[in-house]
């Protein structure tokens, strides 16, 4: 939590420190009802400015996310001009003056190179341009300077120069959230790899063994398991987007769970209840199919009794209730929360912490995974989805949260 006050502090702060020089800027002395002074009315513009600002930068630093946010932060300066670059060119440019683009470009080696801002007068032939200087401010991430902000006047300005360089910390912290939001991205992704790479050696090598069984015994049995491996290979390995559907998800399980019956014989036995409505609900690829794993592991292997395992999915209102209960062996709570917590390795794979860890990254730290076990008494695994996520599709991919 300090962390997280730290950040909007430090994200907030430069915002009202521009806002009360846009506030002595622009103050009237007419009161404004219902918002206070001037000062507190126009802070309340900077706020709501930089708000509309945002989201575009919280993409990153492009030419579509600049020219989205330009004018918002030409709003927050009350400049004639501004204009977003990264090392290379002028990104966008918002105001009048554009044909002063290649000498700012000139002047930013400077800059860019010590992560320094600089005010600088600009030569103009133009008699009608207001655009006679310009300060630059770098937009740092993680001590690189990735592009600079750059706002024109009419005169040199001290104020300008100060207000210039809040807005650009700004915008870096935007674009360091950013930053954190692909890598996150990139986290999910190398966990779905890791999952893949779980399923290649020990499930493949067993289903291959098990339907070279059958092939001189039952032919058409072993066609019928070759061509169920293949469906489930297919979808496990398939590089279309980040999210599937529940109705997916439980036909690729349908398919694990026939090679698995097939070498395991009676000894397992799967009951499913689904709820129909549920079944388009969208989720994260190959997040239910390591439970059901899970479960016939930790349920047959080691036993040498039946293993029943249960798959249930219910209407919830706005979610979409998921439960996959064996009575296998059970776990250890302790050991299981340190399994979740990723401070020991658990045997067989990571298939638990790391559907914990998605469904915490994409849905928030309210919707991990509810797990009920113990020693000998089987395990109980509770996944809510919620039915509508900004950003899950099962066509698209992931968006940050």
């Amino acid at each position: 939590m300090s962390g997280f006050l730290a950040g909007l502090l430090v994200a907030v702060l430069p915002l009202l420190a521009a806002g009360f020089w846009l506030g002595r800027r622009t103050a009237r002395p007419a009161s404004l009802a219902g918002l206070g002074t001037p000062v507190e009315h126009a802070t309340f513009e900077t706020l709501h400015t930089a708000s509309l600002a945002t989201p575009p930068l919280r993409a990153g630093l492009t030419e579509e996310t600049a020219r989205k946010a330009a004018r918002k932060l030409r709003s927050l300066l009350g400049t004639d001009a501004l204009c977003l670059t990264d090392r290379d060119r002028v990104l966008v440019w918002d105001g009048v003056g554009a044909h002063h683009r290649t000498e700012i470009m000139e002047r930013l080696a400077g800059p860019l190179d010590s992560g320094r801002g600089e005010a600088f007068p600009l030569t103009c032939d133009t008699p009608d341009c207001t655009v006679r200087w310009a300060v630059v401010a770098p937009l740092t991430v993680d001590d690189r300077v990735h592009g600079a902000l750059v706002a024109c006047a009419p005169r040199e300005s001290a104020v300008l120069v100060r207000a210039a360089g809040e807005v650009a910390r700004w915008v870096s912290v935007q674009l360091e959230l950013a930053d954190l939001d692909q890598s996150r991205t990139r986290l999910i992704e190398a966990e779905i790899r890791a999952l893949r790479a779980q399923i290649s050696p020990h499930f493949i090598f067993n289903s291959l063994a098990v339907i070279a069984s059958f092939v001189r015994t039952d032919p058409e049995r072993a066609r019928e398991l070759l061509l169920e491996f293949a469906d489930f290979t297919r979808y496990s390995f398939r590089r279309h987007g980040d999210f599937t559907t529940l109705a997916d998800e439980l036909h690729a399980i349908d398919h694990y769970l026939a090679l698995v019956r097939a070498r395991f014989g009676d000894r397992l036995s799967v009951t499913l209840q689904i709820a129909p409505e549920v079944l388009p609900v969208a989720l994260p690829f190959l997040c239910l199919q390591p439970l059901v794993e899970n479960a016939v592991k930790h349920g047959l292997e080691g036993k040498s009794d039946q293993c029943h395992i249960q798959i249930t999915a219910q209407d919830a209102g706005a979610e979409a209730l998921v439960v996959i209960e064996d009575d296998g062996a059970g776990m250890d709570p302790g050991l299981l929360r340190r399994i979740l917590a990723r401070e020991v390795s658990p045997t067989g794979g990571i298939g638990l912490s790391n559907v914990d860890d998605r469904l915490r990254q994409v849905y928030g730290d309210d919707y991990g995974l509810v797990i009920e076990t113990a020693v000998g008494a089987g395990m109980k695994i509770t996944v809510r989805l919620p039915k509508y996520q900004p950003g899950v599709h099962s066509a698209g991919r992931l968006t940050p949260k």
